[in-house]
């Protein structure tokens, strides 16, 4: 399909406009490296059990540092979110006693096994 010469677009409009667009990429990549360094979050929930009858469900915790779960500790875990995370029977992410849960699993302890009190992410 053509285009009558009277139709189409000046020179000038069209160089505004690859500005424009130019200029809003330039905005949108300013955008994303600045909200990078936010912190990255493990997306999805944490969900794990204290004594019997209560459950706790944690949304998108920070990926860095040590978290910690209650003194008594848990024996029952399940990652959904999508980042791996390693479970401690310490407070504090130290020892040697640890376990690993990939993305979207389960564990439980064995019932003579000392309960997880804190956990990171592997990333």
């Amino acid at each position: 399909m053509s285009v009558p010469a009277s139709q189409s677009p000046k020179p000038t409009s069209r160089r505004r406009r690859r500005t424009r667009i130019a200029g809003g990429a330039m905005l949108l990549i300013l955008a994303t490296t600045a909200c990078s360094s936010l912190g990255r979050t493990a997306v999805g929930t944490i969900s794990y059990t204290i004594g019997p009858e209560t459950s706790v469900k944690v949304t998108s915790p920070k990926v860095r540092g040590c978290h910690r779960l209650p003194p008594a500790g848990t024996t029952e875990v399940y990652n959904n979110t999508l980042v791996d995370m390693v479970m401690y029977r310490t407070p504090d992410c130290t020892g040697k006693d640890t376990t690993y849960l990939g993305s979207r699993l389960a564990n439980n302890t064995a019932p003579q096994a000392a309960p997880w009190r804190s956990y990171s992410f592997v990333h």
